[in-house]
């Protein structure tokens, strides 16, 4: 299902705090982040190993490329992609990743390295859930996160779908059949 954004549909929902979309737009990136954003969800739905689906669109899209991407000195902590001093971080697996994503890119924006960051989410979550919106949630949290998390962010919530697999497509990689007779019908 694709998120709604003024009328139009959108294969994620872009969500900007504390004027992080002023900064983008100071740095004539818009249509760059756009095009990343389409791309990131046209490569990865349907997928299940996203991880290095997602490296090799931020590295064909050049955010890869800008020098180091590396969080700490010394360590072997790593943004996704790094342009004109914006940071792509996130995590597909689960929403809960929020809280890990805001401290990585806050702890860039403190040490100077980045002005603003985007944080990749799984915009999807349970059915049956008391919190309204994945929408309403992030920014109810973000705001509760202040003056911790003080940065200027984005966050995207993309809709993947669920992934796909051969035994849903009628057989294994070697194009042989999975069909096997149910237990208890021997001959």
């Amino acid at each position: 299902m694709m998120l709604q954004k003024g009328g139009t549909a959108m294969p994620f929902e872009l969500l900007h705090f504390r004027d992080s979309d002023k900064i983008l737009k100071k740095k004539r990136m818009e249509k760059d982040i756009q095009a990343t954003l389409e791309y990131i969800d046209l490569a990865l739905s349907g997928f299940l190993y996203k991880r290095e689906l997602l490296r090799q669109v931020l590295d064909e899209m050049g955010w890869r490329q800008n020098g180091t991407l590396n969080i700490l000195d010394g360590r072997r902590y790593q943004y996704k992609g790094l342009k004109k001093g914006v940071a792509i971080e996130g995590n597909f697996a689960s929403y809960e990743y929020i809280l890990e994503g805001l401290l990585r890119l806050q702890v860039g924006y403190d040490k100077g390295n980045i002005e603003t960051g985007i944080l990749l989410l799984n915009g999807q979550r349970g059915e049956k859930t008391p919190y309204g919106s994945t929408s309403e949630l992030a920014k109810s949290e973000v705001e509760q996160l202040y003056p911790t998390i003080s940065m200027s962010v984005s966050i995207a919530l993309f809709e993947l779908g669920e992934p796909w697999t051969f035994a849903e497509s009628g057989g294994d990689s070697n194009g042989i059949s999975d069909e096997t007779e149910p237990e208890g019908n021997e001959p």
